[in-house]
């Protein structure tokens, strides 16, 4: 496979996934925004910083109210990580590599993209309404891809790329809640602190699963378990290393036993750092640092992908060469 399609391949699939969490992050907010004080920004400024983004939402958006926070994260124009940019760039990575995707891909980021770009009854619904829309279109994207394209490297890549931004942001919103939103010692187990965890599990579609495999009450130290050591749960952590691992087994291509590399050996690791351990283990060492620490595994597995697959080496010219021997 030529590195350009399979880079291709891999960045639409995040920025689909990238553009699903955060419309489903909003929605969610938009929800939990009914039950909290007027005025209040307790559901919106953990978005920017689950996002990764504060420095240039502060830059454009001083104010920082709920109004600019959607705006910042469904239509701004200078945030690359907007919904709609995100669309663009995944459409655009799909445009380049068209002869490889199916029909049905192509026909339905297409619709997805100009549906954002330019159709002005879309934007006149309420947030909510878009926002469901916009998370249904990228779920359904995930559906045709599965079902219409061939579990060759082109699939490989694409669930690759997904499961490493799934995982990403699974990890952002939990630190984001568990890190910079601990509430005083007095509001702990309170209303609104129950309603900011069932919003975490909201956020990353959760919430149903959570219930059905855990008949405890919905407290931190369980929904955290729940979102990064589950092993059957498609968005925790556990279950997206899993799957990358054996993902780039199959794409190494790998068929008799023999030293590991770089990449084998850190995804392993990794998987094995998140297998093997227990919530109990994680708070008392630090949660937010153990999450800082698989932030920056996470960082080196997509940068070992990068350099492995999608740089092509650039060989030295015969000019060159023959100059040099002269």
């Amino acid at each position: 496979m030529l590195s350009r399609v399979a880079e291709s391949l891999y960045w639409i699939n995040r920025y689909v996934e990238r553009a699903e969490n955060i419309s489903r992050f909003v929605e969610v907010s938009e929800a939990m925004a009914l039950d909290c004080p007027p005025g209040s920004a307790e559901p919106w400024l953990p978005l920017i910083d689950a996002s990764g983004d504060r420095e240039l939402f502060d830059k454009l958006c001083p104010a920082g109210s709920p109004t600019d926070v959607v705006q910042f994260l469904v239509h701004e124009a200078e945030n690359p990580n907007s919904i709609v940019n995100c669309i663009a760039v995944a459409r655009e990575n799909a445009r380049q590599i068209r002869e490889v995707i199916t029909t049905e891909m192509w026909e339905h980021m297409n619709d997805l993209y100009w549906t954002l770009q330019e159709n002005e009854a879309f934007w006149r619904k309420p947030p909510q309404e878009q926002l469901h829309e916009i998370r249904r279109g990228c779920q359904l994207f995930y559906g045709i891809t599965d079902a219409t394209l061939s579990r060759d490297l082109s699939w490989q890549f694409s669930r690759l790329g997904r499961l490493i931004e799934r995982a990403d942001k699974t990890t952002r919103i939990l630190d984001v809640k568990y890190f910079l939103l601990l509430p005083s010692p007095e509001e702990v187990g309170g209303v609104l602190d129950e309603l900011q965890w069932i919003s975490l599990l909201r956020s990353a579609g959760a919430y149903q699963m959570f219930r059905q495999s855990s008949q405890r009450a919905i407290e931190p130290k369980a929904v955290a378990a729940f979102l990064l050591l589950d092993p059957v749960f498609p968005r925790s952590v556990r279950y997206c290393l899993e799957r990358i691992h054996d993902t780039l087994r199959i794409v190494q291509g790998r068929s008799v036993p023999g030293a590991p590399d770089a990449l084998e050996c850190l995804s392993g690791l990794t998987l094995a750092r998140w297998s093997y351990t227990r919530i109990d283990d994680l708070i008392a060492t630090g949660l937010h640092e153990a999450i800082d620490a698989f932030q920056s595994d996470l960082n080196a597995i997509h940068d070992l992908i990068e350099a492995r697959y999608f740089e092509v080496a650039i060989p030295a010219s015969s000019d060159s060469s023959d100059s040099s021997d002269a």
